[in-house]
């Protein structure tokens, strides 16, 4: 069998603990990327996809990346920290507003005390980067409850904050710039004099943030703060005797987990929508990055990539397959069909398979180590 490790010795402890200590993930980890960044930006510009370049683009890849990373964000806090949140489409809101008010300049009146405080316009880059650190602060402070509540009452905390926000965005117009209709357009992606325009541009922005900070999450769950996030998730009492912090390291795990999704909020407003409003970032958003996390896997960061994947696959296949088969389905009952397929799943998984399709995956490779004994 190809998946196998003999003949590989590790001598060192790095080697023992890397994040792919198996040269074949390796190998697939390498493939997987040149694939990502060179294979698809040249079939793209060849046009010799079976179908459409820009739906490939626009429709699948660019949401299923921007979705992939809030779902890790969503992971962080849910999967490995086992706080239950229901909010992560506010913070995706408030990382998407937060970078359009640094992107485009601050002005802040303050008429009682005589004068107003404005900040010009911030390059996007450190826009995003700045909205995820405001969703960050939004996080902590709507993170403070579960330092006293959990479960069930953790959920209705967090999702306060996102009908909280909900509201803020559609009635406050300081937000919109004071845009009539309540939508605003995101700015020109200019990143140091290189201006953003094409999908494929598009594309590769959003790869790299997706990259980037996936690896740093997963160093990030593998370290001394992730093992404290699994403790206060597998029982916090015993955490707190063995010396671990719970108000450090929940609020670290809220404060994480809503800078990635605050930054991928960012991303799905200028570089995905261009143009939105508040309805962008309701309370479907942060049940669908729930779904996805449930789907794919609790504390697992493939599974968040597997989950979006799933989420955004169905409704295509659900459209595509009856169609060419000569069975072309309405609307509605597409709608009524992804209800059924993602309820059914959800509920099968939590029984049978708490940790999602990457536990079924990570099975699969253990029994591919040890063919042709199997447990």
């Amino acid at each position: 069998m190809l998946y196998r490790e003999a003949g590989q010795f590790k001598t060192t402890y790095a080697e023992d603990m890397a994040i792919f200590p198996i040269r074949q993930d390796r190998i697939a980890l390498a493939i997987l990327l040149g694939i990502a960044f060179i294979g698809v930006p040249l079939l793209a510009s060849f046009h010799i996809w079976p179908f459409r370049t820009d739906y490939l683009l626009w429709a699948i890849l660019l949401p299923f990346l921007i979705l992939a990373l809030a779902a890790i964000g969503t992971n962080i806090l849910v999967g490995y920290c086992g706080q239950i949140s229901l909010g992560s489409g506010a913070f995706m809101a408030i990382g998407a507003y937060s970078a359009y008010k640094l992107a485009t300049g601050v002005h802040i009146p303050l008429a009682w005390l005589g004068f107003a405080v404005a900040i010009p316009p911030l390059p996007v880059l450190a826009s995003i980067l700045l909205g995820g650190l405001m969703a960050a602060g939004a996080g902590i402070l709507f993170g403070i409850p579960s330092l006293r509540i959990k479960g069930l009452y953790l959920a209705v905390a967090t999702l306060a904050a996102q009908f909280f926000f909900d509201w803020a965005f559609l009635r406050i117009p300081w937000f919109t710039n004071y845009a009539p209709s309540g939508s605003v357009n995101a700015p020109e992606l200019n990143f140091f004099g290189m201006v953003v325009r094409t999908p494929v541009e598009r594309y590769l922005l959003c790869l790299l943030f997706v990259t980037v900070m996936a690896v740093l999450a997963k160093n990030l769950v593998r370290g001394n703060l992730g093992r404290q996030w699994m403790a206060i998730r597998d029982m916090d009492i015993a955490a707190e005797l063995i010396g671990i912090r719970p108000l450090y390291a929940k609020l670290t795990a809220f404060a994480v987990s809503s800078f990635i999704i605050g930054t991928a909020g960012a991303l799905w407003a200028f570089v995905y929508l261009g143009s939105w409003e508040p309805l962008a970032f309701s309370i479907d958003r942060s049940l669908e990055l729930l779904f996805m996390v449930i789907i794919g896997g609790l504390g697992s960061i493939m599974g968040s990539f597997i989950g979006a994947a799933f989420i955004l696959i169905v409704p295509i296949m659900l459209n595509v397959v009856p169609t060419e088969l000569g069975l072309p389905l309405s609307t509605q009952t597409i709608t009524h069909l992804q209800f059924i397929i993602f309820g059914s799943l959800i509920c099968y998984l939590l029984i049978k398979e708490p940790h999602g399709f990457a536990r079924l995956i990570s099975i699969g490779k253990e029994k591919l180590r040890l063919w042709p004994f199997p447990y």
